[in-house]
């Protein structure tokens, strides 16, 4: 029996707990590391994973992830070419709910296959007609990288076109002629970027010298060391291997253009020598391709890098989020909910043009606008730096230039500059404060500025020669710039600006045709057709200075008329209308403010300040205290319901707040009486009234209701103040309707009433009809648009119909066939581009004669709710719809909009196919291969077949620029109307 050490063991007991507790907890320990880290690869982010892989994902065009995948960050996949996004709307802002996240690049890893005959030449890609003289700037144009105008070679790295606004993207591989280090140069008008890869992967590209970053930077040919980020570092290159290299190159419309890069081993003293034909090779064969081929098309980090700005505040209030802009996602109130909420009535405004003969291309002058609540900014207010119409200023004015305390302005060398102001700039809205003792000066300008008015019945006085206004290049300005009958006018519309208030239109019951004076073109900044309305500069309220106008009716008996000066005209009027105070150690014999000779003293004051000793010249002193009245100016209220055709950069006209509250306020009154206050009303989400002052207006009424004991639904309904009285027939002479009784309303104001034959359909469909030769680059991007709007909102009820003249840049077809949309039709016609005859054959495609067709351009932008837009203002035999785009300016985009609205165009129309057989297509006869005034010549014949024309500025709704050389291939020698839209 083995011997057990029992007294040893109970000597080193507690030696042996000791150990044993050691050993539990090195378990215990060992046990916890493994749950925690269990834990954090729970916890882990699907987007990484472990041993420096990361979650990959499959996308579709629009960033949509579709199925994930593991690959490792250095892997090499296959060239993706994603669908182009349509420019100022990536992924997330089709779906704004997803989380905000900087889209995928899709970079190329895997390069076509390289032969020898590649050698000695470039790929070279222009883009043509953008702005701008950043390379940002090409970056965000919309067919940036995919999509050039034109596809060519070049033969050495230095290229010069001697042309204006255009972006290069050159590309292919650098040689190098032996090993070793090898330092880069660029140089260029104006910006310039040049990239190079390790090896032969796109990918991998990196920026290594640049010329400038803001536009405003350039070099002179060959001028290589201006800027430090013209020299790259030194480069290790092997002559056994092809380098992938891509430059980018803008230029804007000044400058000699050129683009040039050059290298050199790096040793001291060496020159550098642009880099030539020996050295250079294609990327790929692009000669047998047509343009919507761009699977071969390398994707770098070059044409991606700062193609998309961050995200930022938007640069314009038009561009904030709108409730109207989602709000056709809500459920809408099924129409037989509302059926009997209010009693029946006849709609027939006074101003629809049933069979009345109008003039050609005169339609345009029946066309009214409508007033909309709440403001949705539609108003170009980052615009008007450009273009002040909407204050009514007239250009003669605001260039009449004068100088301090009433001294002439110097605006060129050779004496001090006098400290100038515009005399009828907005000083005319201010009232200055008079300090203790100072003499009312305002009076006495206004005192003055109707002297040169005549009293009744005495003949006008002579009027004063051609004259150039001060301190200005424009040309000579006639001071009879008013007749005598738009003096009298413009004397009647001089109003206070405190009580400035604005003059309702009075129209007729039936228009009448217009007179000789309408019909000539309106003054304004851009000259318009000779054949829109006409509408005098000075037929509306002009406030030119503070205070009521004296009524100027003959000298009133016992006053010395003879005390004061005539002034005969505006622009004498000016050398007046301030006094000239001398100033200290000038004579005092100076003439006195409006005698004889002051005028021609204010005119040679630039020459008086010039030959003036230095000594005598003083600066006048600045009053930095002064401090000034002005009234409330609610700009909004001057104007009226005509179409003008003047300004560009006003917006919607702007329903007044307690008028739609009250109308709102009607309505759910009377809904929650028919449906026992189910209803609780929880915005007004968008109202449009078209103002008949004869019987009454019409709204549209878009009101967020939530339901009792269900969710938020969407009324949006037509309905009629009628006013108390008024009387309307049917097209047969008879009342459909008993003579409505007087207002029941306790205060007598109007009622509503539901109109009849006003009433829009949810589910019609819509057909875009679009004509379409040669522009492969905006078909696919038009697909692109209306396979986002699909996804976007889910709306299968619209279908496009592409009507092709002979497309050889494209398959137009095929394309088709590949967008993912709904429906579609494709329609081909031989022979030149013909505008009017590509709508109607694509109007003859649609059978359904109670669906809507949308004639409409290659070039536009679409917002989201353009189908609901389309759908609301469409109403079969009584409403079309002509929504005014926004016209984008050289290298503007949606994400930065500046432009004009296309006030003048009527191209884009919506209208059901019924109404549009009825008034009987368009004119393809007269219109075959020109364009310009066939919307016009359809839009007169609408109008005379008694449909109403709604004409509003839509939000997000843009006309993309683009360059119009060549467009539609080859075209006949008849002359255009105007450019194509």
């Amino acid at each position: 029996m083995p011997w057990f050490p029992v007294k040893k063991v109970r000597k080193r007991m507690k030696l042996l707990l000791l150990l044993l507790l050691l050993t539990c907890a090195a378990w215990l320990t060992y046990v916890h590391l493994s749950l925690a880290r269990q834990g954090r690869a729970m916890r882990q982010r699907p987007g990484h994973a472990r041993d420096g892989e990361k979650s990959a994902s499959v996308t579709d065009g629009r960033g949509v992830q579709v199925i994930p995948s593991m690959q490792r960050v250095e892997d090499s996949s296959e060239s993706r070419e994603e669908e182009q996004v349509p420019e100022g709307q990536d992924a997330d802002e089709l779906f704004p709910e997803r989380v905000r996240k900087p889209p995928p690049l899709n970079l190329t890893h895997q390069v076509p296959t390289w032969r020898e005959e590649y050698k000695g030449q470039v790929n070279l890609h222009v883009f043509e007609d953008w702005c701008g003289g950043a390379v940002g700037h090409l970056r965000r144009n919309l067919h940036f990288p995919l999509f050039p105008h034109t596809r060519t070679t070049v033969r050495k790295l230095a290229v010069s076109p001697r042309w204006r606004n255009y972006g290069l993207r050159i590309f292919g591989y650098i040689h190098p002629a032996r090993d070793g280090d090898i330092q880069f140069s660029v140089a260029s008008d104006d910006n310039s970027e040049f990239w190079l890869s390790p090896d032969e992967s796109p990918a991998a590209a990196q920026l290594v010298a640049f010329v400038g970053k803001t536009g405003s930077e350039w070099t002179a040919p060959g001028e290589f060391t201006k800027f430090s980020s013209q020299l790259s570092k030194p480069r290790r290159l092997m002559a056994s291997r092809r380098y992938y290299f891509e430059l980018l190159h803008k230029q804007d419309d000044r400058g000699s253009d050129h683009v040039e890069v050059a290298w050199r081993t790096y040793l001291p003293g060496l020159k550098f020598e642009v880099i030539g034909s020996a050295h250079i090779s294609l990327y790929t064969d692009e000669s047998a391709l047509k343009m919507d081929h761009v699977a071969h098309v390398p994707q770098s980090p070059a044409s991606h890098v700062g193609g998309r700005l961050p995200t930022e505040e938007p640069s314009a209030d038009m561009l904030r989020p709108d409730p109207r802009d989602n709000f056709f996602l809500t459920p809408r109130m099924e129409p037989s909910n509302l059926e009997s909420v209010l009693e029946p009535c006849t709609y027939a405004p006074t101003y629809v043009l049933k069979d009345f003969p109008i003039a050609r291309y005169q339609g345009l002058q029946f066309v009214y606008l409508s007033f909309v609540y709440p403001n949705d900014y539609t108003r170009l207010t980052h615009m008007e730096t450009e273009n002040k119409c909407f204050y009514r200023e007239s250009p003669l004015y605001l260039e009449r230039w004068v100088g301090a305390k009433g001294t002439g302005c110097s605006f060129s060398g050779g004496g001090p500059l006098t400290r100038c102001y515009p005399r009828f700039g907005f000083y005319k809205y201010m009232k200055m404060d008079k300090h203790e003792g100072e003499e009312d000066e305002e009076e006495e300008v206004q005192r003055r500025a109707f002297l040169f008015l005549n009293p009744e019945g005495e003949p006008a006085p002579p009027r004063p020669a051609l004259r150039r206004p001060c301190g200005t290049r424009s040309p000579l300005l006639p001071t009879d710039f008013l007749d005598d009958e738009e003096e009298g006018e413009l004397l009647d519309s001089l109003e206070p600006t405190e009580e400035a208030a604005p003059r309702s239109r009075r129209r007729p019951a039936v228009p009448a045709a217009p007179t000789e004076r309408e019909q000539e073109p309106p003054a304004s900044h851009a000259p318009l057709p000779s054949r829109s309305r006409g509408l005098r500069w000075a037929s509306r309220p002009l406030p030119l200075f503070l205070g009521r106008a004296p009524q100027a009716r003959g000298p009133a008996p016992g006053r010395n008329s003879s005390a004061v000066q005539p002034v005969t005209s505006f622009l004498s009027l000016s050398q007046v209308s301030r006094p000239q105070l001398p100033t200290e150690g000038e004579d005092e014999e100076e003439g006195e403010d409006g005698a004889p000779g002051a005028e021609a003293a204010s005119e040679d004051s630039e020459e008086d300040a010039v030959g003036r000793a230095p000594g005598r010249w003083r600066e006048d002193a600045i009053d930095w205290q002064r401090t000034f009245s002005v009234g409330t100016v609610d700009f909004e209220l001057l104007r009226s319901d005509w179409n003008d055709l003047r300004c560009n950069v006003s917006g919607n006209l702007q329903l007044p707040e307690a008028e739609a509250v009250d109308v709102a306020a009607q309505y759910m009154e009377r809904l929650n009486a028919r449906h026992g206050g189910r209803f609780a009303l929880l915005r007004i989400v968008n109202v449009e009234k078209r103002r008949d002052s004869a019987r009454g207006s019409r709204f549209l009424l878009e009101l967020e209701l939530q339901e009792r004991g269900g969710g938020r639904l969407r009324l949006s309904e037509f309905v009629f103040l009628r006013l108390p009285g008024a009387h309307t027939q049917g097209e047969e002479g008879e009342s459909p309707e008993p003579p409505p009784a007087t207002s029941t309303r306790p205060d007598g104001r109007p009622e509503l009433c539901r109109p009849l034959r006003l009433a829009w359909r949810q589910d019609v469909a819509v057909h875009f009809i679009v004509p379409v030769k040669n522009q492969a680059r905006w078909v696919v991007q038009f697909l692109a648009d209306m396979a986002s709007l699909h996804a976007r909102t889910g709306d299968s009820r619209f279908s496009v119909v592409l009507v092709d003249f002979e497309s050889e840049d494209m398959d137009v077809e095929h394309a088709l066939r590949q967008a993912r949309l709904p429906r579609y039709q494709y329609l081909r016609r031989t022979g030149n581009f013909e505008r009017s005859a590509g709508l109607q054959a694509g109007v003859d495609a649609v059978e359904d004669p109670s669906s809507i067709v949308f004639l409409c351009d290659l070039h536009i932008h679409f917002p989201p709710s353009i189908l609901d837009s389309i759908r609301k203002h469409c109403v079969e035999g009584t409403l079309a719809f002509a929504p005014v785009v926004m016209r984008l300016g050289c290298g503007s985009s949606p994400r930065n909009p500046h432009g004009y609205w296309e006030v003048n165009g009527f191209g884009l129309f919506g209208i059901y196919k019924s109404d549009f057989d009825r008034v009987g297509g368009m004119n393809t006869e007269e219109f075959r291969d020109q364009w310009g005034g066939e919307d016009w010549e359809l839009l007169d014949r609408v109008l005379q077949a008694g449909l109403e024309v709604e004409r509003l500025r839509l939000r997000n709704f843009y006309h993309h620029y683009h360059s119009k050389r060549g467009m539609w291939g080859t075209r006949s020698h008849k002359s255009t109307h105007r450019e194509p839209a």
